[in-house]
């Protein structure tokens, strides 16, 4: 048996050694090694997770630290009294939470920029990328070995997103699928739990503990047979070329394993494309309300510039448009859950690998172009109510890596993770 005491000491002591200081903002030793000597004691172990290590993006409340959400104006708050539900199930599944990562200020990016505890760099690449937000460096704690599973959040792809840009796997639950209280949030509407992990396998296990549920290993569910559409409208337009190849090189090996490949348009696509902007009416409005008071004080001098920016597109934002836009969505994910009978949806996670960080901080307006861009695959998920998983699907020519998103309508995520499972190996390619 692996001496969990041995193991925590070793994951704590790559952190130590990472020259990348921004990957995490506290780091929770004293706390590491009591529940890893804990597990060590308790002689029978409590199943596949019992002693090993995980992290937690600081939107997590953890006992006694207090939840910044990547953010200095909230260093005062009094630290949380209890863990939030789903790091207090974890814990009871004999997980060893050994800190807080980094990530993008309020959650409000899909780039991972951070002015005030530094930005993650990517962990890949001979300059230093972006490591994808808002959850960044819990997929860079992943993806550097750090640790072997990270916990973020998903709102518009903030679990995905970096999941692809670091070539790790990213799965996004359906909303209100895990607890959310003690989690910060940022659109309560659309915001969803996700994990990061090296395989899909280790992915499945902790989303059944996350629930609180004794994890029941899923089996691996092969692509035979299984319907699967690749959408023709939008997602696959503007994409970079080793993006689409490797994606298209992955479509091709799923159908030669015998999957059902269907290409055709879904006019969901279209219709979010003709809202514009307006399609994030729900994630701007109850952001804004959300950060209001801090927005109106001299807090908002102390915030990430671009942030603010962001926030702000909230207040002009009328009821009737944000019920609208509200109506519009349910109508679309029923209509949308109806075109799919039962088949899963795949096609490039993000239309690009990971760009330089220094561009992205000298010019604001190149910054929100390509968060749009980055994010344009993902938050259709978001909006559509689908849980997702991105896979590995290769690298481009810079050893930069692509991910392939498989999506489900909201609900079947056990039914995901199985094919997600059946299909790794063969997304990852030889």
């Amino acid at each position: 048996m692996t001496d969990p005491v041995a193991v925590a000491e070793e994951n704590l002591a790559r952190i130590a050694a990472c020259e990348d200081k921004a990957v995490f903002t506290r780091v929770t030793r004293d706390r590491a090694l009591d529940e890893a000597r804990a597990s060590k004691q308790r002689g029978q172990s409590l199943g596949p997770l019992d002693g090993v290590p995980v992290a937690w993006k600081d939107l997590f409340d953890l006992k006694g630290l207090t939840t910044r959400a990547g953010s200095v104006v909230l260093e005062d708050d009094p630290p949380a009294q209890r863990d939030a539900p789903a790091v207090a199930n974890l814990a009871k599944a004999g997980m060893v939470c050994v800190g807080a990562t980094n990530m993008t200020e309020f959650a409000y990016s899909g780039i991972g920029l951070n002015p005030h505890y530094g930005t993650p760099r990517n962990a890949h690449g001979t300059e230093p990328r972006v490591p994808g937000g808002s959850s960044s460096g819990s997929a860079v704690a992943v993806a550097r070995g750090l640790v072997p599973v990270a916990i973020g959040t998903d709102t518009g792809g903030s679990v995905r997103l970096p999941a692809a840009l670091n070539g790790v796997v990213g799965y996004k639950s359906t909303v209100g699928r895990y607890p959310m209280a003690g989690v910060f949030p940022l659109s309560p509407t659309l915001d969803s739990l996700g994990i990061f992990s090296r395989t899909v396998v280790e992915a499945a296990q902790v989303a059944g503990a996350m629930r609180g549920d004794r994890p029941v290993p899923l089996q691996a569910h092969s692509p035979s047979g299984v319907r699967i559409l690749v959408p023709t409208n939008v997602v696959l337009e503007d994409c970079a070329p080793a993006v689409l190849a490797n994606f298209e090189a992955a479509i091709e090996r799923l159908a030669q394993a015998g999957a059902a490949i269907e290409r055709a348009a879904l006019p969901a696509f279209d219709a979010l494309m003709r809202l514009g902007d307006r399609r994030g009416i729900i994630l701007a409005a109850e952001a804004y309300t959300i950060h209001r008071g801090r927005l109106d004080s001299d807090a908002a001098d102390r915030m990430d510039r671009r942030v603010v920016a962001r926030l702000r597109t909230g207040a002009q934002i009328e009821l009737t448009d944000y019920l609208s836009i509200s109506f519009l969505r349910r109508r679309l994910i029923a209509e949308t859950a109806a075109r799919l009978a039962g088949a899963f949806v795949a096609f490039p996670t993000a239309p690009l690998v990971a760009p330089p960080i220094a561009p992205l901080e000298r010019d604001d307006e190149r910054f929100f172009a390509t968060n749009a861009r980055l994010l344009r695959n993902t938050s259709l998920g978001n909006f559509l109510d689908w849980c997702g998983v991105s896979l590995p699907s290769g690298f481009d020519d810079d050893g930069m890596p692509t991910g392939l998103l498989l999506s489900a309508v909201g609900g079947n995520d056990e039914a995901l993770l199985s094919l997600a499972m059946g299909c790794e190996a063969i997304v990852a390619g030889p």
